[in-house]
């Protein structure tokens, strides 16, 4: 990983802010949300996101579409995404020494508890799609691990056989607003992990994950009245599609929008990625702290579905130029052209905290 731990984890257990990680250069996250409790024996709750960190993917066989990375993930597997965890709830129990130990991290018993099997506490699966819901990443994981998945993924994990808990994210929207309701066990009750969908995307291949949570803008505040919310969306999502995140009960702020750039599409007129424009178009909609790039590595691809993709690369200033074109305006250079948030690039390793 490329930032500076060191530096980064006491800013952000000190102003008690989210850690995010991108450990490709494609679509696999780590979320570090900070416990409510201060004095708990760990000091981070551990989401994964769309894990791939080994070997290739491939849909339907490998003559039809087959994929592999061509910068190596900045974590080589499960293995070491439990380490890099532990480093960071080591060097938060050195900033804190009341908080984490030693023993309590790598498999002693802490406060008379029994230590997890594994430092991360969810995994969330946007889609059944292998790159997505990668089965020898995942495979790696400890069977205690629970997952959040749509339907689709829901299935195929549970064939596999190998996780104790499969669970089908609940839908957000219109008629199930409140994301406190949809916190749905073993998750604890202050971390809610839902589905966006567009009920017109009969696939639902443009949908998103949303995950909710309290936490104080004052360190000082045991008493959080702010809800937050990371959107994640690699194949991006329509902006009338989020307005149940707008509507909600209790309120709910998006502090980051993960939305790729590049436009992927296929010849035959499957749209995939929708890329930059439509991510402007979400960006406003939501009003975002932070709009994130993902799902954008281009790799090395082979099989039929190869010769038909289209990639077309495209920037934030390129979509807000078409924007203005379109509003028959000019972008301007000091106004809240991302809807009062701002446009943060993370690549393969790098690392940021969501203030």
């Amino acid at each position: 990983m490329n930032s500076d731990l060191s530096t980064l984890v006491p800013r952000a257990l000190q102003s008690r802010r989210p850690l995010l990680h991108h450990l490709n250069a494609d679509t696999t996250w780590l979320v570090q949300i900070p416990l409510p409790d201060p004095t708990a024996s760990r000091r981070w709750y551990n989401i994964l996101l769309d894990p791939w960190l080994t070997g290739s993917q491939s849909d339907v066989a490998s003559w039809f579409s087959k994929q592999s990375h061509v910068v190596e993930p900045a974590l080589g597997g499960i293995g070491e995404v439990e380490q890099f965890c532990r480093k960071v709830e080591e060097l938060s129990a050195a900033r804190n020494p009341g908080g984490a130990d030693a023993a309590g991290i790598d498999g002693g018993e802490s406060d008379g508890e029994q230590p997890a099997l594994s430092l991360i506490d969810a995994v969330a699966i946007s889609h059944e799609f292998t790159d997505h819901c990668h089965e020898a990443t995942l495979r790696q994981c400890d069977p205690s691990v629970p997952v959040f998945a749509n339907s689709k993924a829901v299935d195929l994990i549970r064939g596999w056989k190998h996780f104790d808990t499969v669970i089908e994210s609940p839908p957000f929207d219109g008629e199930h607003s409140n994301w406190r309701e949809a916190s749905v066990d073993p998750l604890p009750r202050w971390i809610g992990i839902t589905r966006l969908v567009s009920k017109s995307d009969a696939l639902y291949y443009h949908s998103a994950i949303m995950i909710t949570f309290p936490l104080p803008s004052d360190p000082d505040d045991s008493d959080p009245t702010t809800t937050e919310a990371i959107i994640y969306t690699p194949h991006g999502i329509h902006a009338p599609s989020l307005s149940s995140v707008a509507s909600a009960s209790p309120p709910i702020r998006t502090l980051a929008l993960l939305h790729g750039l590049h436009d992927v599409s296929i010849d035959w007129g499957q749209q995939l990625n929708l890329g930059a424009h439509n991510g402007l178009a979400a960006q406003r909609a939501l009003h975002a702290r932070y709009w994130i790039g993902t799902h954008d590595e281009e790799k090395k691809g082979g099989g039929l579905v190869s010769w038909f993709l289209r990639r077309k690369s495209i920037t934030v200033e390129d979509a807000l130029q078409e924007a203005a074109a379109k509003e028959d305006g000019e972008v301007k250079e000091d106004g809240n052209v991302l809807g009062d948030g701002e446009f943060m690039e993370l690549g393969n390793g790098n690392s940021a905290i969501l203030a």
